[in-house]
């Protein structure tokens, strides 16, 4: 049988790895620099804490995992008779998968409340499974990189994460427009419309503008109930000619009698401003038709878009200060940004981003004469690992042009001859294989 991934995977190489380690240290040297603690979740959860919390298209996604055994003796008759694979699920499947890292984090908030110190920070680098249309950019099995804070309804936390996001990506040196928009104006504007019962439909719709087109995001919403006066009343939606200012006093005279949208208002006019005032509001664009389709947002909403580069959001988040209630914990606000690690990672190798000095492999390798020399090789390689240095012994007594190949391959830059003659002078020969220079040293001085 030939052996193929599963659709949707992917394996690393060094280099890959090594390049993802690069982006990875440094969001978590960002993510400590900003005073959030590490976290890990296990990589199922009971499905009953997943579901209902990402939409209905989210909770589709979700990877149910099978019961232990024979999941199947226990199923109702008539709904596997029937096929009916809703209300089978239950029956055959337990736990799923995680979906994000947000529903988990907000599951152990629920759990440890009585011991956590609030405003409680913590970052979470983990992979995460979605059953999703594989595609440029978007992967079943992915990591994100988190960083939440619960406990506090601050809108300094808003303007901090800000800060946050574009120190991590000048860090990476990734060129990014921050979008930003409040959950509060949707809300106001779904009520401005006459639809406050239709608002998940009328968000989801509006956060496919980019790749539907108003033509398409009409027409879904058409279909899911929105009327056409409904969706006549929101038309200013969809005019990109409207400058931030137009649109900001459109939405204050539509929301006079609507205090969710003023509010709304209200709370982004204060992050835009805060964020003017410290000298980093070039990078924030204000979205009005951004949505994000998770259900669980209340309050600013982020995504962050590459530029220079035709891919999608390379991150996101938003506050969302009733997730822990569906637990039986209220009250407890929280706000929290991801970042998309593997689109990070395209970007940056379509961009030509890697520092050179990203990959830190083998430094030396030792040719191998024989049982004796290697043995004393050995003996230096290891005084060499002391000194953090990456050193190995090619492992067989084989042809010296075996061994200089496999150093070329590996992208060793130094070939260490160790032979009879070196040992007994007490003196080391090494040839760097990128310049094609060569030099015999003392060993103290080679080791020094």
């Amino acid at each position: 049988m030939k052996p193929s991934l599963a659709k949707g995977t992917r394996d690393f190489t060094a280099d890959e790895v090594v390049k993802r380690r690069f982006i990875i240290n440094t969001l978590q040297k960002n993510f400590e620099l900003f005073g959030y603690q590490p976290l890990e979740t296990p990589s199922f959860e009971n499905l009953s804490t997943l579901t209902g919390k990402y939409g209905e298209e989210g909770d589709r996604l979700i990877f149910k995992i099978l019961n232990s055994g024979d999941f199947a003796a226990k199923t109702n008759d008539e709904n596997w008779q029937n096929k009916d694979s809703q209300k089978l699920t239950s029956q055959i499947s337990e736990k799923a998968l995680r979906y994000d890292l947000t529903v988990p984090f907000a599951r152990f908030v629920a759990m440890n409340h009585g011991q956590l110190n609030f405003p409680f920070k913590r970052y979470q680098i983990q992979p995460v499974w979605r059953a999703d249309r594989p595609q440029k950019g978007r992967f079943r099995e992915f990591y994100q990189c988190d960083a939440d804070v619960v406990g506090s309804e601050s809108l300094w936390q808003e303007v901090e994460l800000v800060q946050l996001y574009l120190t991590s990506f000048q860090d990476l040196k990734v060129p990014v427009k921050l979008h930003i928009n409040n959950r509060k104006i949707l809300s106001g504007l779904a009520e401005f419309a006459g639809i406050p019962d239709k608002l998940i439909v009328f968000t989801v719709a509006l956060d496919k503008l980019d790749k539907i087109g108003k033509e398409g995001v009409e027409k879904e919403m058409y279909q899911k109930g929105i009327s056409e006066e409904a969706i006549a009343k929101v038309d200013f939606l969809f005019n990109r000619d409207l400058k931030t200012g137009e649109v900001l006093n459109i939405l204050k005279e539509n929301f006079a009698d609507i205090e969710i949208g003023r509010k709304g208002v209200e709370d982004l006019e204060f992050v835009v401003q805060k964020c003017k005032e410290i000298g980093i509001e070039n990078q924030l664009v204000f979205d009005i038709t951004l949505a994000r389709g998770l259900d669980y947002y209340t309050g600013a909403i982020f995504e962050v878009k590459a530029e220079g580069v035709e891919m999608g959001s390379v991150g996101g988040g938003g506050r969302y200060d009733n997730l822990t209630e569906v637990f039986g914990v209220k009250n407890v606000p929280g706000i929290g940004i991801s970042f998309g690690l593997d689109r990070i990672y395209l970007v940056m190798e379509e961009l030509n981003l890697f520092p050179q000095n990203s990959e830190n492999g083998v430094q030396f390798l030792f040719a191998n004469y024989g049982e004796k020399e290697a043995l004393e090789a050995t003996k230096v390689i290891a005084k060499l690992r002391e000194k953090g240095i990456s050193a190995e012994l090619y492992p067989d007594n084989a042809k010296l042009k075996k061994q200089f190949t496999y150093a070329e391959k590996k992208g060793i830059p130094n070939l260490v001859f160790y032979g009879e003659q070196e040992i007994a002078d007490g003196n080391i020969t090494f040839k760097n294989l990128e310049k094609g220079d060569q030099q015999t040293v003392p060993l103290s001085e080679f080791l020094n």
